[in-house]
C-alpha cells in the first residue's frame, strides 16, 4: 500500500512539473502557427518594390542611381551582400553594416548630405509613410533572401568589432541593471507573444538574425536592424543608441557572427 501511494504521489509530482512545460510548448506552437498565417502576403514586399525603384532612380545633386554601390561584393552586386554584413571596407577603413553602407553610397555616389539622411531614418507612427531609408534597406535585404550568413572575420578590425560587440552584449547597466544577455543569453524567455532567442545557441541566433529586418504587425511598418537595437536600448532604459554608431555596428557584428551559417529569410513578419 505504501509503495502504491508513493508511486501515485511521484506520478502526481511529475505531472505537476510537466504541465507548465506542456502548456508552454502548446503556446509556442500556436504562436508559430500565428506567424505562419501572417506570413502570407507580407506587406514588406511592397516596401521592397519601392526600395528597388529608389535604388535604380537617379537622385541627388549628382543625379545618379545607387546601382554602382559597393556593399562588399563589388560595385553593383547586391544579391547576397546583406548576409555578409557588417564587414570591413577599405575605402572608409572601418567596419560597416548594411544601413551605414547604404547611407555612405548615397553620400558618395549621389551627393546627398549625411545630416539629412540620418535626421529621421525611421517612420514614427502607424500609418505614416515609411522612409526612403527603410525602403532601400528592405530592398537590399530582400535580394539576399536564401543566402547563407557569412560575416568575414579575417581583418583585424572585423575581429575587434566582434569583441566590442560581445562586451556590449554582456554589459549590465541602467536603472534596471539590464544587459542584452539578460533577455538573450538564457532559454525559455518570452515577452508577450515574442519568444526571446538565446544567442549563445547557434540555431537561436540564426533564427533571430536571419529574420531581421521585419514587418511589425503591431506597428504597421517594416523595421530595420538598427531600429531593433535602438528599441532594445529604449526598453533597457539605456541612453539612446545613435543611428549608425560604431556601437550599433559592433553589436550587429557580434549577432551576425553568432548566426554564421543561417539562411536569410528577411524581411520577415513579426507581431
Amino acid at each position: 500500500m505504501k509503495r502504491r501511494i508513493a508511486t501515485a504521489f511521484a506520478t502526481l509530482i511529475v505531472a505537476a512539473v510537466a504541465m507548465p512545460l506542456l502548456a508552454q510548448q502548446d503556446t509556442q506552437k500556436e504562436i508559430e502557427r500565428y506567424r505562419q498565417l501572417l506570413a502570407d502576403g507580407n506587406p514588406a514586399e511592397l516596401l521592397e518594390m519601392r526600395g528597388e525603384a529608389l535604388w535604380k532612380e537617379k537622385r541627388g545633386p549628382k543625379n545618379v542611381s545607387l546601382e554602382q554601390c559597393d556593399l562588399g561584393l563589388g560595385p553593383g552586386k547586391v544579391a547576397g551582400a546583406y548576409a555578409q554584413l557588417p564587414r570591413y571596407f577599405k575605402d572608409t577603413d572601418r567596419v560597416m553594416d548594411a544601413e551605414s553602407r547604404i547611407v555612405h553610397c548615397q553620400i558618395e555616389l549621389q551627393g546627398l548630405k549625411r545630416e539629412d539622411l540620418v535626421k529621421r531614418p525611421y517612420s514614427l507612427s502607424q500609418g505614416e509613410r515609411q522612409t526612403d531609408h527603410e525602403a532601400l534597406t528592405a530592398y537590399v535585404v530582400g535580394v539576399s533572401r536564401g543566402a547563407k550568413v557569412a560575416l568575414p572575420q579575417s581583418h583585424v578590425k572585423e575581429k575587434e568589432s566582434f569583441l566590442r560587440g560581445e562586451k556590449m552584449f554582456f554589459f549590465k547597466g541602467g536603472p534596471y541593471d539590464f544587459a542584452c544577455s539578460t533577455c538573450h543569453a538564457v532559454d525559455g524567455q518570452r515577452i508577450r507573444l515574442q519568444d526571446l532567442p538565446n544567442f549563445q545557441k547557434a540555431d537561436n541566433a540564426q533564427r533571430a538574425f536571419t529574420t531581421w529586418p521585419a514587418y511589425r504587425v503591431s506597428q504597421g511598418a517594416m523595421r530595420t536592424m538598427q531600429w531593433r537595437l535602438f528599441d532594445c536600448f529604449r526598453q533597457q532604459r539605456f541612453p539612446e543608441l545613435t543611428f549608425l554608431s560604431q556601437a550599433s555596428v559592433d553589436l550587429i557584428t557580434y549577432m551576425g557572427v553568432k548566426a554564421q551559417g543561417g539562411t536569410m529569410d528577411s524581411p520577415a513578419i513579426k507581431r
